[in-house]
């Protein structure tokens, strides 16, 4: 493993941290600096990434590459790596709907490997321990085991059918996500009625309520320009599964109403609610 040169797409949050576990089995861990922002940039270096001026150069170094970027994205990165003819492991790692991740593979097959993967938790930092689920073809998901082998990133392969990791993903985010946006929602309306802290109180007698965690309403308002389009996919897959993609899709629209809060780490609670009444 120590052979294998690694290229993350794009450092964000989840990415560096993911990539910066990669790094600890892996010869190098690659990003691509041009375009990016000043906070990428920063972000990268603290996680000890090695930073290279083109997506080519990185392409072409990598013998594996992980895509994390927001799931809107995701589609026209892999065609953007599609287009240098990638030759080694893809690993598409965003919370897209099974069907998407089917047509990235389909995108980057031959020439590439694509595993099917969704991390399930927060960002490997501070003892947390997120686990990298993964479908594909089972010697390369054998490399992405050995690739975080040891490291905060645990890994657990569902099979080799690439859209099993990206389903169960969506399936887990499309309850926790949308729960976060419900008691926002419900917090909204007591405090309308001046009785948010009676329902906290009801809430927290129940120690598995997400009522009983107002203060994560604006960790969610500030991650909200990221959640509403992957509760999109989500509402995707509940479509083609056959089922009522209706409850996501307002829960991705309610989202919108914080799309100007994106990564403001300062908000606070009454600042959150607020921009959620306003039309």
């Amino acid at each position: 493993m120590d052979q294998l040169t690694v290229g993350i797409l794009h450092p964000g949050s989840m990415g560096a941290a993911v990539a910066a576990c990669a790094a600890i089995n892996a010869a190098a861990v690659l990003w691509c600096e041009t375009g990016r922002s000043a906070a990428s940039t920063e972000r990268a270096a603290r996680f000890g990434l090695v930073a290279v001026p083109t997506m080519t150069e990185l392409l072409d170094r990598s013998d594996i590459v992980i895509s994390l970027c927001p799931p809107a994205a995701a589609e026209d990165l892999a065609r953007d790596v599609a287009r240098h003819r990638f030759a080694g492991v893809f690993v598409e790692a965003n919370a897209i709907s099974p069907e998407r991740a089917q047509r990235i593979a389909a995108l980057l097959e031959p020439d590439a490997t694509v595993v099917d993967s969704g991390v399930v938790g927060s960002p490997p930092v501070g003892g947390k321990t997120p686990t990298l689920y993964l479908s594909g073809p089972a010697s390369a998901t054998k490399r992405i085991e050995a690739l975080f082998a040891g490291t905060a990133v645990r890994t657990a392969v569902l099979g080799t059918e690439v859209g099993k990791a990206s389903a169960l993903k969506l399936s887990y985010a499309s309850f926790q996500k949308t729960s976060r946006v419900l008691v926002a929602l419900a917090v909204g309306m007591a405090r309308e009625h001046g009785v948010d802290q009676e329902l906290i109180k009801v809430a927290s007698r129940r120690t598995d309520s997400y009522l009983s965690e107002p203060q994560y309403i604006a960790k969610t308002a500030a991650r909200a320009w990221r959640w509403g389009p992957e509760l999109e996919e989500a509402a995707d897959a509940l479509a083609a599964a056959g089922l009522p993609p209706e409850m996501l899709r307002a829960a991705a629209a309610t989202l919108t109403r914080w799309n100007d809060a994106k990564d403001d780490s300062s908000l606070s609670l009454t600042d959150a609610l607020d921009r959620l009444a306003r039309p």
